[in-house]
């Protein structure tokens, strides 16, 4: 399925869930999606799940972006997806980066979890991946 032409900017929310407290990251890959035209909505540390899903819900957003270095990543995602089915969001993008492992990254890919990024990957690659999937799975 190919999606209607743009109508107007891709919106993505950018979260950290959980006591993480470090957010430079999660700063730099707002302001890169920002710079590539996207509208960003930065959450801020601390945000719960059900925060970070109602939030997605009123900004209507396209994709969620969630980084996680706390090593909650198989909580925090499968959480999200549940939240995310329980309102009838399917067709909104959870992806994210951080520190996790290959095989914890495969886990939560077969969950439904898009790609997950580690540290250095080239923010080029994480805009290329949310604007394709975006032009795929969503009409606006």
């Amino acid at each position: 399925m190919t999606a209607k032409p743009f109508n107007r900017p891709i919106r993505i929310l950018v979260a950290k869930v959980g006591l993480d407290g470090h957010d430079r990251g999660a700063r730099i890959i707002a302001t890169s999606l920002r710079d590539a035209g996207m509208e960003v909505i930065y959450t801020g540390l601390r945000q719960t799940a059900e925060m970070v899903v109602n939030t997605a819900l009123q900004e209507d957003v396209d994709a969620i972006g969630i980084s996680i270095l706390s090593g909650a990543h198989m909580t925090v995602f499968p959480k999200i997806l549940a939240l995310i089915k329980e309102k009838k969001m399917d067709d909104v993008l959870v992806t994210g980066g951080g520190i996790i492992p290959e095989e914890d990254m495969a886990a939560l890919k077969q969950l439904g979890v898009g790609e997950l990024f580690p540290p250095g990957t080239n923010t080029h690659d994480i805009v290329k991946y949310i604007t394709a999937w975006v032009h795929e799975h969503r009409n606006f």
